[in-house]
């Protein structure tokens, strides 16, 4: 009897061993990544003269909580929030339902020409932005739209990005087509079938294009330094920026300002990354 539990123990033996040597690895990572955030807000609660105590604190000593409502008075912080957040609301929006549609489009319709357009489509994800900025620039000056907040969400509505459509497209694929056909017998349209049934299944691959795309939009400098002129539109990453550039040696109040920046977008990640690692984990069930 024990020749024949000796293999079963040595394999509990082995995934005790993996388990324990994984949980050391991650949490090894998990420290080197943690470890500037954690200097970052240790930083920003720091009296200026404390920044170069020697040996360094990671506790501050005082704790100065007012670097941050300071920090945030420097520059007009709370306008450039409210800008942020709208061309994240608008530009998320309108590229979540675009994409949509379309992944939906090459995913579950029948029509000439739809493989070869949905790797033109792809193809698109190579284009660096630097190599389409002058003539969309061109178009949204020629229109009246420079200094305005059009040119970073408009295009948004027009058909979503490759990215999105292809994470789209992929969750549609593994949603059963049964489906379809059942909803068709009930007398469900296209549409309808869309709008009333695939569309809320794919609540994971809607939070997680969401939260890239709004990520992105909130971190974009290069659209906004482009488009935008007047301080009132600024938004947060050309308002950190300025604030860098007129208080560069404020360092305790530069780090309360990147990380009140910041914040909306780490909480936003702890809220949803239940549905937005669902989202993309079904992305690659079929090609």
């Amino acid at each position: 009897m024990t020749v024949l539990h000796a293999p079963s123990v040595r394999h509990r033996q082995r995934k005790w061993v993996a388990r324990w040597a994984s949980f050391l690895v991650l949490s090894l990572g998990a420290v080197v990544w943690l470890t500037p955030l954690v200097w970052a807000f240790s930083t920003s609660l720091k009296r200026p003269i404390d920044m170069y105590s020697s040996p360094p604190q990671f506790i501050p000593d005082p704790i100065v909580w007012s670097n941050y409502p300071e920090a945030l008075t420097l520059q007009p912080f709370a306008r450039f929030f409210l800008n942020s957040a709208f061309l994240v609301v608008m530009s998320t929006s309108g590229t979540v339902l675009t994409s949509a549609i379309v992944g939906y489009s090459f995913a579950r319709l029948r029509w000439v020409g739809k493989n070869v357009l949905f790797v033109v489509v792809l193809a698109t994800m190579m284009l660096p932005t630097q190599v389409t900025i002058i003539p969309t620039f061109v178009i949204f000056r020629s229109i009246g739209w420079i200094d305005t907040f059009y040119p970073l969400w408009v295009p948004a509505w027009l058909g979503g990005s490759a990215f999105h459509i292809f994470l789209f497209r992929q969750f549609f694929m593994s949603i059963p087509r049964d489906l379809d056909e059942a909803a068709r017998i009930d007398g469900a349209s296209t549409i309808g079938i869309f709008w009333r049934i695939l569309l809320p299944l794919s609540r994971p691959a809607v939070i997680a294009s969401a939260i890239f795309h709004g990520v992105w939009v909130w971190n974009d400098y290069f659209g906004p330094l482009i488009y935008l002129r007047s301080h009132e539109h600024y938004t947060v990453a050309l308002g950190l920026q300025l604030f860098q550039g007129q208080h560069h040696s404020e360092w305790t109040k530069l780090m309360a300002a990147s990380l009140a920046v910041a914040f909306p977008i780490l909480l936003l990640f702890l809220i949803f990354q239940k549905w937005f690692l669902q989202g993309l984990r079904f992305t690659g069930v079929k090609g």
